[in-house]
């Protein structure tokens, strides 16, 4: 199974001067079964910007894509439904207002909004079939609406964590926008309340984005026994480091023994793109 990663689009006034064909024809080059995308589809989260961003998506040609969405998607009150207008509309995993929550902002109030949905947290799972393999790719919304800082909710959690054990699958991923095990100006808040779910599904891959920042590191929890490799990508968009963070990751025979990671650096030149790849192991 091969999968390429690629994060941090930012479209709108963060996007990069980079020509976004020549970079759709790079993606295209490889012989991905699946592509995700670890957020921040957008600036702004303006429904402009979410448009672009779809648009973009849509020019990848491999049949599975999945996006999740970053902090920069979550900045108005309608940021889910444009998200699940213009990139995903994966069926969400939802929780009743009833159950006492700590997340800021998960339910909008209706009285006083016109947005058709009052729970504002993307959260789902989806089965593809891979190599006569079922891969559960688990995506949760680490996001906070109206903040640049990480936060799970521990009922939503719960509610995946039901969904998934009615599934059958061979292999679990986890996307996810923040890192669970690295450290920024703006984290993820309550990270171990992610790790333990990591722990408790048996994740092996986690894969994020976020800081624009390539960071591949892998934990071994001695107490319970689980290990598990995160992979954070850097961005496709970047305007503020553009020396080497423009990049994407192709991960060659996931899962197995012969698994090989390539990070592919994007350098642009006028109007041409400079690829430069290398092969981490």
């Amino acid at each position: 199974m091969n999968i390429l990663h690629i994060s941090d689009l930012h479209f709108g006034p963060r996007h990069w001067d980079g020509n976004d064909q020549l970079l759709l024809e790079k993606i295209n080059s490889f012989d991905a079964d699946l592509v995700i995308n670890t957020g921040d589809n957008t600036t702004d989260g303006l429904e402009s910007e979410f448009a672009q961003a779809g648009n973009f998506l849509k020019g990848i040609t491999c049949k599975n894509i999945v996006s999740i969405p970053g902090n920069h998607d979550k900045r108005n009150m309608r940021a889910h439904e444009l998200f699940q207008e213009y990139i995903d509309n994966s069926e969400i995993i939802t929780i009743s207002k009833t159950i006492k929550t700590s997340k800021e902002n998960l339910f909008l109030n209706l009285e006083i909004t016109k947005v058709n949905d009052h729970f504002t947290d993307i959260n789902f799972v989806k089965t593809i079939e891979i190599e006569n393999k079922k891969v559960l790719v688990i995506c949760i919304d680490s996001n906070e609406l109206y903040s640049d800082d990480g936060y799970v909710e521990k009922k939503v959690l719960k509610a995946v964590s039901k969904v998934i054990k009615k599934m059958e699958y061979d292999l679990p991923l986890l996307l996810t926008h923040y890192s669970v095990l690295g450290t920024d100006e703006c984290p993820l808040k309550n990270s171990a309340r992610l790790i333990d779910f990591v722990q408790k599904h048996k994740i092996k891959h986690v894969f994020c984005g976020h800081t624009h920042e390539l960071e591949l590191m892998r934990t071994n929890d001695l107490y319970n026994g689980h290990k598990f490799d995160q992979y954070m990508c850097g961005t496709l968009s970047s305007r503020n480091h553009p020396n080497d963070d423009n990049m994407f990751l192709y991960y060659e025979n996931l899962g197995t023994k012969d698994m090989h990671l390539h990070v592919i650096r994007i350098f642009p030149e006028g109007d041409k793109l400079i690829f430069k790849e290398e092969k981490v192991f």
